[in-house]
């Protein structure tokens, strides 16, 4: 009887703790996925989503070129700053989120949630690590 109520609590425990890691912000527009055991954040869909060494706290320094191939994560034009969660406004009059300070894109060669290939890119695209 001891033995089963170590094992039930042992699981209860274990479910308890993996809840715990996954978490949804900004209602659910941006989750966080374990991603070969790092904590990433992805839209709602599971996409992965990127930070950019050349960007500054704040301010993107992605347009043109740059952001056909890594779209921004885009705000609606009423969007606030919540926790960790800010409103960037980029010079094209656009708005877009980033996660403590840091703008977040996509990579456009990331075709299915959890692929995570425009990590490392140039040597300044990287992870969005919660």
């Amino acid at each position: 009887m001891h033995i089963r109520s170590l094992i039930l609590g042992a699981a209860a425990l274990a479910l308890t703790a993996s809840s715990a890691f996954a978490a949804d912000y900004l209602d659910g527009a941006v989750k966080s996925t374990d991603i070969g055991g790092k904590m990433v954040l992805t839209d709602a869909n599971g996409m992965t989503l990127y930070i950019f060494d050349k960007d500054e706290p704040g301010v993107s320094n992605c347009y043109d070129d740059c952001a056909a191939k890594w779209p921004p994560l885009f705000a609606e034009e009423t969007a606030a700053d919540e926790g960790d969660f800010t409103v960037v406004e980029r010079t094209d009059g656009t708005k877009m989120w980033a996660y403590k300070g840091w703008p977040l894109y996509y990579w456009v060669d990331d075709l299915a949630p959890g692929d995570i290939s425009g990590d490392g890119v140039g040597g300044v695209w990287h992870l969005a690590i919660e």
